[in-house]
Protein backbone atom coordinates (compact mmCIF):
# COMPACT_ATOMS: atom_id res chain seq x y z
CA UNK A 1 0.00 0.00 0.00
CA UNK A 2 1.30 3.46 -0.59
CA UNK A 3 2.41 5.46 2.83
CA UNK A 4 0.68 8.68 1.18
CA UNK A 5 -3.08 7.48 0.57
CA UNK A 6 -3.56 10.05 -1.52
CA UNK A 7 -6.86 8.91 -2.45
CA UNK A 8 -8.12 8.21 1.21
CA UNK A 9 -11.38 8.40 2.11
CA UNK A 10 -12.82 8.86 -1.56
CA UNK A 11 -14.51 5.24 -3.26
CA UNK A 12 -14.12 4.17 -6.45
CA UNK A 13 -16.45 2.35 -9.01
CA UNK A 14 -14.75 0.14 -11.31
CA UNK A 15 -17.30 -1.70 -13.90
CA UNK A 16 -15.76 -5.06 -15.44
CA UNK A 17 -13.49 -4.94 -12.48
CA UNK A 18 -12.81 -8.74 -11.81
CA UNK A 19 -9.78 -9.35 -14.37
CA UNK A 20 -6.82 -7.39 -16.71
CA UNK A 21 -7.22 -4.01 -16.52
CA UNK A 22 -10.27 -3.79 -14.32
CA UNK A 23 -8.51 -5.68 -11.59
CA UNK A 24 -4.99 -3.81 -12.29
CA UNK A 25 -6.84 -0.81 -11.29
CA UNK A 26 -8.74 -1.70 -8.42
CA UNK A 27 -5.91 -2.29 -6.67
CA UNK A 28 -3.90 0.18 -7.59
CA UNK A 29 -6.68 2.66 -6.27
CA UNK A 30 -7.14 0.59 -3.10
CA UNK A 31 -3.44 0.92 -2.43
CA UNK A 32 -3.53 4.71 -2.44
CA UNK A 33 -6.35 4.51 -0.35
CA UNK A 34 -9.39 4.44 -1.86
CA UNK A 35 -12.84 1.92 -0.90
CA UNK A 36 -13.09 0.16 -3.69
CA UNK A 37 -16.30 -1.01 -5.44
CA UNK A 38 -15.56 -4.21 -7.76
CA UNK A 39 -18.80 -4.90 -9.88
CA UNK A 40 -19.45 -7.63 -12.46
CA UNK A 41 -21.79 -9.31 -14.58
CA UNK A 42 -20.86 -13.01 -13.77
CA UNK A 43 -17.67 -13.27 -13.22
CA UNK A 44 -17.94 -13.71 -9.07
CA UNK A 45 -15.08 -15.78 -8.33
CA UNK A 46 -12.62 -14.04 -9.76
CA UNK A 47 -14.45 -10.67 -8.45
CA UNK A 48 -14.02 -11.81 -4.87
CA UNK A 49 -9.88 -13.03 -5.74
CA UNK A 50 -9.58 -9.27 -6.46
CA UNK A 51 -11.25 -8.19 -3.00
CA UNK A 52 -9.43 -10.33 -0.77
CA UNK A 53 -6.42 -9.23 -3.11
CA UNK A 54 -6.99 -5.59 -1.73
CA UNK A 55 -7.91 -7.18 2.01
CA UNK A 56 -4.98 -9.15 2.24
CA UNK A 57 -2.98 -5.38 1.69
CA UNK A 58 -4.71 -3.98 3.97
CA UNK A 59 -7.54 -2.18 1.77
CA UNK A 60 -11.22 -2.32 1.18
CA UNK A 61 -13.34 -3.67 -0.77
CA UNK A 62 -16.81 -5.30 -1.83
CA UNK A 63 -17.80 -7.42 -4.71
CA UNK A 64 -20.94 -5.57 -6.50
CA UNK A 65 -22.91 -8.51 -8.91
CA UNK A 66 -24.73 -5.99 -11.85
CA UNK A 67 -25.51 -5.97 -15.32
CA UNK A 68 -24.76 -2.64 -15.77
CA UNK A 69 -27.06 -1.92 -18.85
CA UNK A 70 -30.57 -2.31 -16.79
CA UNK A 71 -31.56 1.11 -14.89
CA UNK A 72 -32.51 -0.65 -11.91
CA UNK A 73 -30.27 -2.63 -11.14
CA UNK A 74 -27.71 0.23 -11.44
CA UNK A 75 -30.01 2.00 -9.23
CA UNK A 76 -29.32 -1.30 -6.87
CA UNK A 77 -26.16 -1.41 -7.10
CA UNK A 78 -25.68 2.08 -6.46
CA UNK A 79 -27.81 1.83 -3.26
CA UNK A 80 -25.70 -1.29 -1.88
CA UNK A 81 -22.36 0.92 -1.93
CA UNK A 82 -24.23 4.06 -0.77
CA UNK A 83 -25.24 1.96 1.96
CA UNK A 84 -21.94 0.21 2.12
CA UNK A 85 -18.99 3.22 1.84
CA UNK A 86 -21.25 6.43 0.92
CA UNK A 87 -21.37 8.14 -2.39
CA UNK A 88 -19.21 7.11 -5.22
CA UNK A 89 -16.04 9.76 -6.01
CA UNK A 90 -14.24 7.88 -8.48
CA UNK A 91 -15.89 6.09 -11.37
CA UNK A 92 -14.13 3.86 -13.68
CA UNK A 93 -16.49 2.33 -16.97
CA UNK A 94 -14.43 -0.54 -17.88
CA UNK A 95 -17.49 -2.98 -18.74
CA UNK A 96 -17.31 -3.98 -22.20
CA UNK A 97 -17.55 -7.02 -25.23
CA UNK A 98 -15.07 -6.88 -27.17
CA UNK A 99 -16.34 -10.39 -29.56
CA UNK A 100 -14.85 -10.27 -33.26
CA UNK A 101 -18.07 -10.92 -35.69
CA UNK A 102 -17.76 -10.65 -39.13
CA UNK A 103 -20.00 -7.57 -40.24
CA UNK A 104 -21.96 -9.36 -42.85
CA UNK A 105 -22.50 -11.72 -39.98
CA UNK A 106 -23.57 -8.57 -37.47
CA UNK A 107 -27.11 -9.16 -36.39
CA UNK A 108 -29.41 -6.30 -34.96
CA UNK A 109 -29.37 -8.00 -31.72
CA UNK A 110 -25.79 -8.33 -31.37
CA UNK A 111 -24.92 -4.61 -32.20
CA UNK A 112 -27.33 -3.40 -30.13
CA UNK A 113 -25.86 -5.99 -26.81
CA UNK A 114 -22.39 -4.43 -27.30
CA UNK A 115 -23.33 -1.20 -27.69
CA UNK A 116 -25.85 -1.51 -24.37
CA UNK A 117 -22.78 -2.56 -22.35
CA UNK A 118 -20.41 -0.19 -23.62
CA UNK A 119 -22.56 3.10 -23.67
CA UNK A 120 -25.60 2.53 -22.08
CA UNK A 121 -23.51 2.02 -18.76
CA UNK A 122 -21.49 4.36 -19.49
CA UNK A 123 -24.15 6.41 -19.04
CA UNK A 124 -26.32 4.70 -16.39
CA UNK A 125 -23.36 5.15 -13.97
CA UNK A 126 -22.19 8.77 -14.29
CA UNK A 127 -25.92 9.59 -14.02
CA UNK A 128 -26.08 7.80 -10.62
CA UNK A 129 -22.59 8.95 -9.14
CA UNK A 130 -22.69 12.79 -10.65
CA UNK A 131 -25.22 13.99 -7.74
CA UNK A 132 -22.34 13.11 -5.04
CA UNK A 133 -19.77 14.43 -7.16
CA UNK A 134 -21.43 17.77 -7.75
CA UNK A 135 -22.26 18.00 -4.07
CA UNK A 136 -18.44 18.23 -3.20
CA UNK A 137 -17.44 19.42 -5.76
CA UNK A 138 -14.93 16.62 -6.30
CA UNK A 139 -15.27 13.46 -8.89
CA UNK A 140 -13.02 11.59 -11.54
CA UNK A 141 -14.73 9.63 -14.51
CA UNK A 142 -13.00 7.73 -16.38
CA UNK A 143 -14.18 5.71 -19.36
CA UNK A 144 -11.92 3.03 -21.20
CA UNK A 145 -11.76 2.81 -24.79
CA UNK A 146 -9.22 1.09 -27.13
CA UNK A 147 -6.69 1.86 -29.61
CA UNK A 148 -8.30 -0.47 -32.20
CA UNK A 149 -11.69 1.67 -32.07
CA UNK A 150 -8.12 4.16 -33.88
CA UNK A 151 -6.65 1.62 -35.58
CA UNK A 152 -9.70 0.22 -37.03
CA UNK A 153 -9.44 -3.17 -36.55
CA UNK A 154 -11.85 -6.05 -38.69
CA UNK A 155 -14.73 -7.54 -37.24
CA UNK A 156 -15.27 -5.01 -35.18
CA UNK A 157 -17.50 -2.89 -36.12
CA UNK A 158 -19.91 -2.75 -33.28
CA UNK A 159 -17.47 -2.52 -30.47
CA UNK A 160 -15.30 0.43 -32.34
CA UNK A 161 -19.20 2.07 -32.80
CA UNK A 162 -19.33 1.37 -29.32
CA UNK A 163 -15.71 2.93 -27.97
CA UNK A 164 -16.37 5.77 -30.70
CA UNK A 165 -19.39 7.30 -28.77
CA UNK A 166 -17.72 6.72 -25.66
CA UNK A 167 -15.02 9.07 -26.71
CA UNK A 168 -17.61 11.82 -27.41
CA UNK A 169 -19.54 11.12 -24.51
CA UNK A 170 -16.20 11.96 -22.37
CA UNK A 171 -15.93 15.20 -24.23
CA UNK A 172 -19.58 15.90 -23.29
CA UNK A 173 -19.59 15.00 -19.77
CA UNK A 174 -16.37 17.01 -19.18
CA UNK A 175 -17.32 20.55 -20.33
CA UNK A 176 -20.95 20.49 -18.48
CA UNK A 177 -19.56 19.72 -15.40
CA UNK A 178 -15.61 20.62 -15.52
CA UNK A 179 -15.90 23.76 -14.03
CA UNK A 180 -17.78 22.31 -11.03
CA UNK A 181 -14.55 19.92 -9.70
CA UNK A 182 -15.24 16.99 -11.72
CA UNK A 183 -13.01 15.75 -14.39
CA UNK A 184 -13.78 13.16 -16.98
CA UNK A 185 -11.20 11.59 -19.66
CA UNK A 186 -10.94 8.72 -21.46
CA UNK A 187 -7.85 6.37 -21.66
CA UNK A 188 -7.47 4.10 -24.35
CA UNK A 189 -5.37 1.13 -24.31
CA UNK A 190 -2.97 -0.85 -27.03
CA UNK A 191 -1.69 -3.84 -26.89
CA UNK A 192 -2.06 -5.27 -23.27
CA UNK A 193 -0.44 -9.05 -23.39
CA UNK A 194 -1.06 -11.71 -21.24
CA UNK A 195 -4.36 -13.97 -21.27
CA UNK A 196 -7.16 -12.26 -23.53
CA UNK A 197 -10.79 -12.41 -22.49
CA UNK A 198 -12.92 -15.30 -23.49
CA UNK A 199 -15.14 -12.93 -25.60
CA UNK A 200 -12.03 -11.21 -27.05
CA UNK A 201 -11.37 -13.78 -29.57
CA UNK A 202 -7.92 -14.01 -31.20
CA UNK A 203 -6.00 -10.38 -32.70
CA UNK A 204 -7.65 -9.00 -35.58
CA UNK A 205 -5.88 -10.32 -38.90
CA UNK A 206 -5.05 -6.51 -39.04
CA UNK A 207 -4.07 -6.22 -35.52
CA UNK A 208 -0.08 -5.24 -36.22
CA UNK A 209 3.21 -6.00 -35.04
CA UNK A 210 4.94 -5.06 -31.75
CA UNK A 211 4.56 -2.09 -31.17
CA UNK A 212 7.70 0.62 -31.62
CA UNK A 213 8.43 0.24 -27.43
CA UNK A 214 9.61 -3.26 -28.08
CA UNK A 215 7.07 -5.08 -26.02
CA UNK A 216 3.36 -5.24 -25.38
CA UNK A 217 1.65 -3.11 -22.52
CA UNK A 218 0.83 -5.08 -19.24
CA UNK A 219 -2.57 -4.59 -17.28
CA UNK A 220 -0.74 -2.24 -14.56
CA UNK A 221 0.52 -0.12 -17.39
CA UNK A 222 -3.49 1.01 -17.59
CA UNK A 223 -4.07 0.98 -14.07
CA UNK A 224 -1.38 3.33 -13.59
CA UNK A 225 -2.59 5.75 -15.89
CA UNK A 226 -6.32 5.38 -14.77
CA UNK A 227 -4.83 6.00 -11.09
CA UNK A 228 -2.65 9.26 -12.17
CA UNK A 229 -5.60 10.59 -13.46
CA UNK A 230 -7.67 9.91 -10.29
CA UNK A 231 -5.08 12.20 -8.15
CA UNK A 232 -5.90 15.57 -6.93
CA UNK A 233 -2.68 16.54 -8.73
CA UNK A 234 -5.07 15.80 -12.26
CA UNK A 235 -7.36 18.44 -11.55
CA UNK A 236 -6.13 20.21 -14.90
CA UNK A 237 -6.68 17.28 -17.09
CA UNK A 238 -10.37 16.29 -17.99
CA UNK A 239 -12.02 15.60 -21.84
CA UNK A 240 -8.90 13.93 -23.16
CA UNK A 241 -8.67 10.67 -24.84
CA UNK A 242 -4.95 9.31 -23.77
CA UNK A 243 -3.47 6.65 -25.45
CA UNK A 244 -1.14 4.18 -23.50
CA UNK A 245 -0.09 2.51 -26.76
CA UNK A 246 3.83 2.43 -26.79
CA UNK A 247 3.74 4.35 -29.57
CA UNK A 248 1.61 1.90 -32.10
CA UNK A 249 -1.42 4.29 -32.78
CA UNK A 250 -0.35 7.78 -32.91
CA UNK A 251 -2.97 10.89 -33.07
Amino acid sequence: MNADKSLAGKVALITGAARRSGRATAIKLAADGAAVAINTRQSVDAANEVKQTIESKGGTANVYRCDITGEQAVADMFAAINDDFGGVDILVNNAADRARIPTLDLSLAEWKRVIDIILDGAFLCPRAVLPHMLKNKWGRIINISGDGNHAAFTERAHVHAGKGGLEAMTRSLSSEFCDQGVTVNTVSPGRIGGERAKTAGPLPKNAGAIPPVGFEGEPDDIGNMICFLCQPAAKYITGQTIRVNGGLVLP
